[in-house]
């Protein structure tokens, strides 16, 4: 896509490919660590909108271009620039940020964070809005806003809490020490962490699992995670029935072809593996 009318510089902040049903989107200010900038948040909103529901994308991987994912928000730009302009371009500035971060939670496609580099304060906010995430054992990942004398904002506390606990979270927000992508796994901030060499061979491996399941119900899956987190069992129970229902009314075709694959055709076996979305009868 062209973004026709949107100054260069501002497209050129985000870089994307779509190969073999995967949309590769990458932070791309290499020389900043890929540090997020009012133009990148808005840049990547036009990214999302328009990978979303393509027919071609089926699954969305979101990395950094360099030796960084994201080193979080840009001092100058981010921080300085918009707060000159008082309290309307702080809360515009923030409004991008949180804005993309909020769309990519419940986005259409199943996402992965690929973790390549530095992920640092803001960029807790993506990661935490991608459903899988991955990362190279090399990577570093760091609250530290400490360290320059402010609390972890944009949903980052939240963020650490919610993937980490309590004991951990007051740790690496309190300290601002790095901890490494293996810390980070053993942690929860990501699922697993590998060598970097081996990094993109296993998120495209986790992807192509991904890209074989029926996409109605992953969606369904991503929503459900997300929203149970919040409730109590007996409120959970229900909303997952009514969940349930909606999905079979909008694909109740794929779920009886996943039971006739099984029960009639036993060519599969849930445990083991997908179905075969693909045949048409």
């Amino acid at each position: 896509m062209s973004f026709e009318g949107v100054d260069p510089t501002e497209v050129a902040t985000v870089a994307y490919d779509v190969i073999d049903g995967i949309a590769w989107v990458r932070f791309n200010r290499p020389e900043k660590r890929n540090c997020m900038s009012p133009r990148l948040n808005r840049q990547m909103m036009r990214v999302l909108n328009e990978l979303e529901f393509r027919d071609d994308v089926g699954v969305l991987v979101l990395s950094g271009e360099g030796t960084a994912w994201s080193a979080g928000m840009d001092l100058q730009e981010y921080f300085r620039d918009t707060e000159s302009q008082g309290l309307k371009g702080t809360r515009g500035a923030q409004a991008e940020s949180y804005g993309w971060w909020r769309r990519l939670r419940w986005y259409q496609k199943p996402t992965i964070a690929m973790i390549n580099g530095w992920c640092f304060g803001g960029g807790y906010g993506p990661l935490f809005a991608c459903d899988l995430a991955f990362a190279a054992e090399e990577s570093q990942f760091g609250l530290s806003e400490i360290n320059w004398g402010i609390l972890p904002g944009g949903g980052a506390s939240k963020v650490i809490v919610e993937l980490t606990g309590f004991r951990n979270s007051m740790y690496h927000a309190m300290m601002g020490e790095n901890v490494d992508g293996k810390k980070a796994a053993e942690w929860g901030l990501v699922n697993e962490a590998i060598p970097l060499a081996g990094l993109k061979d296993r998120v495209t491996e986790v992807a192509n699992v991904l890209l074989a399941k029926n996409p109605v119900a992953l969606k369904a899956t991503k929503d459900a995670i997300r929203r149970v987190r919040e409730m109590t069992y007996d409120n959970a129970e229900d909303f997952l029935v009514r969940a349930q229902e909606a999905a079979n009314s909008f694909d109740n075709t794929g779920r009886k072809e996943g039971i006739k694959q099984f029960l009639d055709d036993k060519t599969y076996k849930p445990g083991l593996g997908a179905y075969n979305k693909d045949i048409k009868r």
